[in-house]
């Protein structure tokens, strides 16, 4: 049977030391569903951006329990991490860390190079397909830095789906967009979880955007409210 639970987090607790020791997150336990569209809220300061740290599997250092897919991420190596991040996890940034030497179509294609798992030109046409569901084909030979913030966004957002991941993380992606855009963003999100069943997570300050997601996890001191 298919697992339903896309990521659960299990009282998780993290604190840094430095040099005295600063607890940023509590007993934070949830989990989210296949096909779920959620965002993560909280002042600055309440722990988000090392909960997403943590729940992308970047950050390690934690107790308790993280499972994606339901595989716990504990006691994994380097190696067993980064394949789990590039099967399981698409991202999307505020900052939508293209490379501006490459065309629209090859900065979504980067994934795919790093999973290795069809041709070359497999990848390139599932790229396509991507930007052409995005609205964006016609960018698809476009470098980089001749693109708009919006139209950035949106191959970010191809980018992140070329491993067909279960997981899409997203870190304020709206975060450096006006509405209009930022509107745009948040239906192709929608559409993602409707049309490809993809699960969101996002971390985000705009409760216009948190509002319409299906579920609000708010983090208050680190701990989910």
């Amino acid at each position: 049977m298919e697992n339903t639970i896309a990521l659960e987090a299990r009282s998780i607790y993290k604190s840094f030391n430095d040099p005295v020791t600063v607890d940023v997150l509590k007993d934070v336990s949830f989990r989210v569903d296949r096909g779920e569209y959620a965002s993560i809220i909280g002042r600055s300061g309440s722990g988000k951006s090392t909960l997403l740290y943590i729940l992308s599997t970047m950050d390690t250092d934690f107790t308790g329990e993280l499972l994606i897919d339901g595989i716990g991420v504990r006691n994994k190596t380097e190696k067993e991490l980064a394949a789990i991040r590039n099967e399981k996890i698409g991202f999307v940034f505020q900052f939508h860390y293209l490379l501006n030497e490459f065309t629209a179509i090859k900065n979504v294609m980067l994934p795919g190079f790093k999973l290795n798992k069809v041709s070359e030109e497999e990848l390139e046409h599932n790229a396509y397909g991507y930007l052409k569901d995005l609205g964006t084909e016609k960018l698809a030979r476009k470098m980089a830095y001749q693109l708009s913030g919006g139209e950035k966004q949106r191959v970010a957002i191809a980018r992140a789906m070329i491993n067909d991941p279960l997981l899409i993380m997203c870190d304020e992606p709206t975060g450096n967009l006006d509405s209009k855009n930022a509107d745009i963003v948040f239906n192709i999100f929608k559409d993602l979880t409707e049309t490809y069943n993809k699960t969101l997570l996002v971390v985000t300050h705009d409760l216009d955007f948190a509002n319409k997601t299906g579920r609000i996890i708010e983090l208050h001191d680190g701990r989910v409210l």
